[in-house]
């Protein structure tokens, strides 16, 4: 049968039409793919990239009960001597002095056989040999929650200043007790360990100190350790032990742990990042971890840390500017972060998760409280004040000459 007049153009136009539509799509699903595949290429090679930098050789790994994996690395191998500015440098393995009033017996050298005063869960597997250190070791899944595998073990961060305007109540939330009015190098601490509860695996809650040099958005030098609960940094809701630096604000250096070249371990005995064991029972046994940190001014002027009695490890005083001489000021205390999920206040506790006003065995304190002033004094806390972001929600009471009780449970009736 004869098409009418015209009629074959008009079908060879809808076939010419339907045959680059049949090709059309297909391609396009076939450039997605091909996109996706190239971008997760990219993403796997930073990932092994990462990998491979994070985790040094081991001479011996320790598979802990809770599922972490403790890598024993030769010292002198660690992570820390990445970083530029210690390429060529000599491992320090003990301090060259103490500060007046800090007992030398309050401190074990690495050689000694002795244990840490807390326990972790990989000790029940093994120990690192002399000469070694435990690193926690990185895997894949943690680069993957941090997004770009090179943000692992770094953050952004909010000032908590002297100005209460100038905290940030929407995100971060603090209850800290400050000493400042003078030049500091050193301080301690000893901090109740619980295990706050944290509502998703973007907030945090943890106990810490920090050390400080310099003002946020300009130079700000900090040194940091604590315990806390960090679910998308260590995949779980554990409380672990961990420490952190920075000599720009938070901006291009520190991290946290040892995910970043810079800070120098020498103990063999306690892994960061892993966690702290047993936790602290309401109403019954109370656990802590002690810290100490003094700048070795007799020495190379590094900053050494000591914890659970024992000496731990160094800041590298090359690694700062400001830090580079003393602190300009001492914190100690707690912080979540409150993303308001549907518009409510976060559930995320701070310390036990009950306020200040419950006292000893319910409430979280830090004790022991210390600073080494400009004198190089080892002596109780004095020119103090709080920063408490919204004490509805979390508070702090300062009514004793070396210790506060802090915390409390988010979202409540007077904290919606």
């Amino acid at each position: 049968m004869a098409l009418p007049c015209g009629s074959g153009r008009r079908w060879s136009r809808v076939v010419k039409m339907t045959f680059f539509l049949f090709f059309l799509i297909p391609m396009s699903s076939v450039g997605k793919r091909n996109t996706n595949t190239i971008f997760n290429k990219i993403q796997k090679l930073e990932i092994q990239q990462q990998l491979k930098r994070l985790n040094k050789p081991a001479l011996k790994s320790i598979e802990s009960p809770d599922g972490d994996i403790i890598d024993c690395v030769d010292i002198n191998k660690q992570p820390a001597f990445d970083h530029p500015l210690l390429k060529n440098h000599t491992i320090q393995m003990k301090p060259s002095s103490y500060p007046k009033g800090f007992s030398n017996s309050e401190s074990n050298d690495v050689s000694s056989n002795s244990e840490p005063k807390f326990t972790q869960p990989w000790h029940l597997n093994g120990r690192c040999p002399e000469g070694t250190i435990p690193i926690r070791r990185t895997k894949e899944e943690d680069l993957l929650r941090a997004g770009p595998a090179t943000n692992y073990g770094r953050k952004k961060h909010h000032n908590i200043s002297n100005a209460q305007s100038k905290v940030d109540l929407s995100i971060h939330e603090h209850a800290v007790l400050v000493e400042d009015g003078d030049k500091y190098y050193g301080m301690a601490a000893a901090m109740n360990d619980w295990k706050p509860y944290t509502q998703d695996r973007t907030e945090f809650s943890l106990s810490q100190f920090w050390m400080k040099a310099g003002e946020y958005g300009q130079d700000l030098d900090t040194i940091e350790a604590g315990i806390m609960v960090y679910e998308l940094l260590f995949g779980d809701k554990e409380t672990r032990i961990f420490t952190y630096w920075t000599d720009d604000g938070y901006q291009s250096t520190g991290c946290y742990n040892l995910a970043c070249s810079g800070f120098v371990q020498i103990d063999n005995k306690i892994a960061l990042g892993a966690t702290v064991a047993p936790y602290s029972i309401y109403g019954g046994t109370q656990r802590q971890v002690k810290f100490y940190v003094w700048k070795d001014i007799y020495g190379k002027g590094d900053w050494w840390m000591n914890i659970a009695e024992r000496n731990f490890g160094y800041w590298p005083s090359s690694l700062f500017s400001i830090l580079s001489n003393s602190a300009s000021e001492v914190h100690w205390g707690g912080e979540v972060v409150n993303f308001k999920r549907d518009g409510q206040h976060t559930t995320t506790q701070m310390g036990s998760g009950h306020f200040p006003e419950e006292g000893f065995g319910k409430a979280s304190f830090i004790g022991d409280l210390h600073v080494i002033d400009s004198r190089q004094l080892f002596r109780v806390p004095r020119n103090t004040h709080t920063v408490v972001s919204n004490p509805n929600c979390y508070n702090l009471i300062d009514d004793a000459e070396d210790a506060f009780f802090f915390g409390g449970p988010g979202r409540n009736p007077n904290c919606p």
